[in-house]
């Protein structure tokens, strides 16, 4: 169906909202404590199952579901008066991971993450200005990962708790979005037309990366 697409994409907004809302919520200490440590440690329930899913024996899966399940409620009444940390250290994780994701690339002989992204998009080899702009490109997102890890990191000691809340939940998505919009605005100036990806095809590039990294 055509509407199909639109309907998937319109549920995942809707799932995304829903989650800022809950994060916000839970963040702030406010509603039933159970569920908000559900929500929390959600992200991370779904790695390890995406991860376990990979393994190649059925003992395998089900050995390293009931280690972390018996774990998670042996520290269940900790985690129900420990909330916010949940929420920083994911949001402090997520941050770094991928700061470390993109900036070692940046470091040795190889080339540069969106460099190499760059030459699985386009046929032609690349030139030495779309070269230094990739690169430029990957110490930018390294340097807005890592510092918006440490802007969350202080908003968390030094910031009353919601303000640290608006921050990590409600505005780490919108910063992503200008810097996401300050990147297309760069390569528009910086770079001709016939080297400018498109939207769609950059993500395809990032998520074959992702796969062959992560593989």
């Amino acid at each position: 169906m055509v509407e199909s697409p639109v309907l998937r994409n319109f549920g995942v907004l809707l799932l995304m909202v829903a989650w800022v809302v809950a994060a916000h919520v839970g963040s702030n200490g406010w509603g039933n404590m159970d569920f908000n440590v559900a929500v929390a440690i959600s992200p991370i329930a779904l790695a390890v199952v995406l991860v376990l899913w990979r393994l190649p024996k059925p003992w395998q899966r089900w050995l390293g579901l009931l280690v972390p399940c018996a774990v998670l409620v042996g520290l269940w009444p900790q985690l129900r008066h420990n909330v916010p940390w949940l929420y920083y250290l994911q949001h402090l994780g997520i941050h770094v991971a991928l700061g470390v994701f993109f900036g070692k690339t940046l470091l040795g002989p190889g080339e540069a993450l969106i460099t190499r992204m760059a030459r699985r998009i386009f046929t032609e080899p690349l030139s030495a200005r779309n070269v230094r702009y990739t690169r430029g490109a990957t110490v930018a997102w390294t340097l807005f990962f890592f510092g918006n890890a440490l802007v969350s990191t202080a908003l968390f000691i030094w910031a009353p708790l919601d303000v640290w809340s608006w921050h990590a939940n409600v505005l780490t998505g919108p910063l992503m979005g200008l810097m996401f919009l300050g990147e297309y605005i760069c390569r528009m100036i910086l770079l001709p037309p016939n080297e400018r990806p498109g939207l769609s095809d950059v993500v395809k590039a990032y998520k074959r990366e992702s796969a062959q990294r992560g593989g």
